[in-house]
């Protein structure tokens, strides 16, 4: 399906019914990324799948991209879809839109999973990686991308032995344009550092972290456990950074029982005591 939000043309998914779960898929991928995630849960609540601008089916033009930017898309997709409030799963860059999204729109917020993400902003090193993917992105194309990234998203043992997941991880990577690719990169290196955020977040938080994660490790995880109030924290064994590819069912076991919780959660105003007690956290 396609709707055009903030003059560009955002391509996206809505299956089923129930609590609406919007996911926020993870640099420079698209929504296919969270396939099974729709098979295992859209029989129990709505999920809402979006390619973000510069990815996959949506329009990717060629001008200055900023994660503030992506929020507005989504919000405005939300509207579109008469979707006063959502549970949220951010994967990565997705993480990273989710936090700038709850920022801008915390009542729009019912409940979020941030998955293989960090809230630091990024290092002096950090940036000059993403300048010079960039680059590479603009001289050799998104098939020299998929070359580089592959090894950040996926486990040595995947890569290895699992040939049709790193040829869909390629295929997705390959499918988005220059101007996408780039302009994420920009909006990703100027993002804000969200560590003071998270002590100020409110709404039931899960955060899932593949144990084999280098990109954003699970001591980024942790950091962000600890500082979100009565955060859970998952991590997910013989997994990467796209944990929710490597280790489908795991995730989409983790995500929906996290739905059910919210979904059956009191009221705020009437849980204030349970929620002092704290949710149990996982390991």
């Amino acid at each position: 399906m396609y709707a055009t939000i903030n003059g560009i043309s955002l391509a996206y998914d809505d299956q089923g019914k129930g609590l609406p779960i919007v996911f926020l898929h993870a640099f420079p991928l698209n929504r296919t990324m969270w396939a099974q995630q729709e098979a295992d849960l859209s029989a129990q609540f709505r999920t809402i799948t979006i390619d973000l601008r510069g990815h996959g089916e949506s329009d990717a033009p060629l001008w200055r991209y900023t994660l503030d930017q992506a929020t507005d898309d989504v919000r405005a997709l939300l509207d579109h879809l008469s979707i006063p409030q959502a549970l949220f799963v951010g994967l990565s860059m997705g993480g990273y839109i989710l936090l700038a999204f709850h920022r801008k729109y915390a009542d729009r917020v019912k409940g979020m999973v941030l998955a293989d993400t960090r809230a630091q902003a990024d290092t002096a090193e950090g940036r000059e990686g993403r300048f010079q993917m960039a680059q590479i992105a603009y001289k050799q194309g998104p098939s020299a991308i998929a070359d580089l990234m592959l090894p950040k998203l996926l486990s040595p043992e995947t890569i290895q032995s699992r040939p049709e997941i790193v040829q869909r991880v390629r295929t997705m990577i390959e499918g988005n344009q220059m101007s996408g690719i780039v302009g994420d990169l920009m909006a990703m290196t100027e993002r804000p550092d969200s560590m003071p955020l998270l002590k100020q977040i409110a709404c039931p938080t899960q955060i899932i972290v593949g144990e084999l994660d280098q990109a954003t490790p699970p001591a980024d995880a942790k950091l962000m456990a600890d500082q979100i109030p009565h955060a859970k924290l998952a991590l997910i064994p013989n997994a990467a950074h796209l944990a929710n590819i490597e280790q489908p069912e795991m995730f989409s076991a983790i995500v929906g029982e996290f739905a059910a919780s919210v979904n059956h959660r009191a009221p705020q105003k009437a849980s204030k005591a349970a929620a002092s007690e704290g949710p149990r956290r996982t390991r």
